[in-house]
């Protein structure tokens, strides 16, 4: 292996020096933060747990024939009976708790950052090349500055999930605001709106389409980031992959996999079809 002639940048050292710094000086903060986001962990968990399994699936399956059609409501029935027949219940609850409260804080945070990024030129121009080195970084990557601050567990796979997955819901937002026809925008100024009344009555209704698509891949992002986060105890079903490829049981592998496919195509379709519907036209006051 060769090695530079020239000297060699301590980036390593200096990210190290960088990130033992804030986990002294943060150390208060990162404890308040992890057992807030436990608590809302715990708390999703315990309520969808709390529902028999049978009950859960009738509830889901008739939410979904009056919501979205037949079509899905007959897949997620299939699907959320195999995966009780399989003795996968609990895993993929909590995988859904942990992917619920990871797109919840990504979306709280993201859409703001992206309605700012479409009206500020400025702002938008130190947003998006942060989000292109977001999205560019490998997934594995996220995992580590996340164990110093919350150490190992379920608080770790939630910020590295949020992080990981932020990006297409704060890019599609301010994408979605930009692509707004500035005829609707001039219409809605002549009208005399207010900043907030343009954008909460015209642009935001305007550009939902595009947001729920971001939020889809947020969502999608989320599911892939949670199987990867449970090499640091993430648990669910990304838990039973990694014990299967740790005792090389391909075929329990293969059926945890399985139910990571069945969540994520119930999830997006949901998410599909929210984003599909029509708006009703508003009034601008």
């Amino acid at each position: 292996m060769s090695t530079s002639p020239l000297f060699r940048i301590p980036l390593a050292e200096w990210v190290d020096s960088l990130l033992d710094f804030l986990t002294a000086t943060l150390a208060g903060a990162t404890r308040s933060v992890s057992n807030f986001v436990q608590n809302a962990i715990d708390f999703v968990l315990d309520i969808i747990l709390l529902v028999p399994p049978w009950a859960f699936i009738i509830v889901v399956v008739l939410l979904l024939l009056w919501r979205t059609g037949i079509k899905l409501a007959t897949f997620s029935l299939v699907g959320l009976f195999i995966l009780w027949n399989l003795n996968l219940w609990v895993p993929t609850m909590t995988t859904i708790a942990l992917v619920l409260v990871s797109t919840v804080f990504a979306i709280a945070m993201g859409l703001p950052l992206g309605v700012i990024a479409a009206l500020h030129k400025k702002a938008g121009a130190i947003i998006t090349p942060i989000l292109d080195f977001m999205q560019t970084m490998p997934a594995f990557v996220y995992l580590i500055p996340a164990i110093p601050f919350f150490g190992l567990g379920t608080v770790s796979a939630v910020f590295a999930t949020v992080i990981f997955s932020i990006p297409p819901t704060i890019r599609l937002t301010a994408l979605g605001i930009n692509q707004v026809s500035l005829e609707l925008e001039e219409a809605a100024d002549a009208f005399g709106a207010t900043t907030a009344q343009k954008l909460f009555k015209v642009q935001l209704p305007l550009a939902t389409a595009t947001i729920m698509a971001g939020i889809n891949q947020t969502i999608m992002l989320g599911l892939s980031m949670a199987v990867i986060a449970s090499m640091i105890g993430a648990g669910g079903l990304g838990a039973e992959v990694w014990r299967a490829i740790q005792r090389l049981q391909p075929g329990l592998g293969f059926e945890a996999g399985l139910g990571v496919v069945i969540v994520a195509m119930i999830l997006d379709r949901i998410t599909q079809k929210i984003g599909t519907k029509k708006s009703p036209p508003r009034k601008l006051h």
